[in-house]
């Protein structure tokens, strides 16, 4: 063993020396060179720090850095995070989507665009004026659907969900209340 290399290490190091930390690590920690001013300190970590991802060897767990524009990564080409002003897209960074995708500016995704879809309409209601079904000719009658998918921020806006148009009814007495 170098003199300066020590047994006696701190922080999960396996070997160390002053000036350059931890030289190798305990079983399944992560070796990492953190840079400290102009110096480079070893360090062992059990999970690689944020802009790193972890290679596991037979003799040693190593961090490496990914690429410029990821913020996390799985291995060097396969990011998981990116950093601020790019959108994730299939592992990679993008700065604009790719055709047929749209940026989720909250999620900072691509994303495949949603149209709305409405669902069927209802039977038109009964035929009223000033909500009676009775004592008038001419009246409205109303039938409605539901937004079943609201549209993503690219995705086709939803139609009306309400219609109504007027109606003619053969006239009928109102039947006096009280008497059936």
């Amino acid at each position: 063993v170098h003199p300066n290399v020590s047994q006696g290490c701190q922080g999960g190091c396996a070997t160390c020396s002053d000036y350059n930390g931890c030289l190798s690590c305990k079983p399944r920690l992560f070796f990492v060179l953190e840079r400290n001013g102009m110096k480079q300190i070893g360090v062992c970590l059990s999970s690689c720090p944020s802009g790193y991802y972890g290679t596991r060897y037979p003799d040693i767990n190593k961090c490496a850095k990914c690429k410029a524009d990821c913020d996390t990564c799985f291995t060097r080409n396969f990011c998981t995070k990116c950093k601020s002003g790019f959108y994730l897209y299939s592992g990679k960074c993008l700065e604009k989507c790719p055709d047929g995708l749209e940026a989720n500016n909250h999620t900072m995704e691509c994303t495949s665009i949603v149209h709305c879809e409405a669902s069927e309409w209802s039977p038109w209601s009964p035929c009223t004026k000033k909500g009676k079904t009775c004592g008038f000719k001419r009246g409205n009658e109303v039938r409605v659907r539901e937004i079943v998918q609201h549209p993503s921020a690219r995705g086709n806006p939803c139609p009306a969900t309400s219609e109504s148009r007027k109606c003619i009814v053969q006239r009928k007495r109102c039947q006096k209340e009280g008497k059936g």
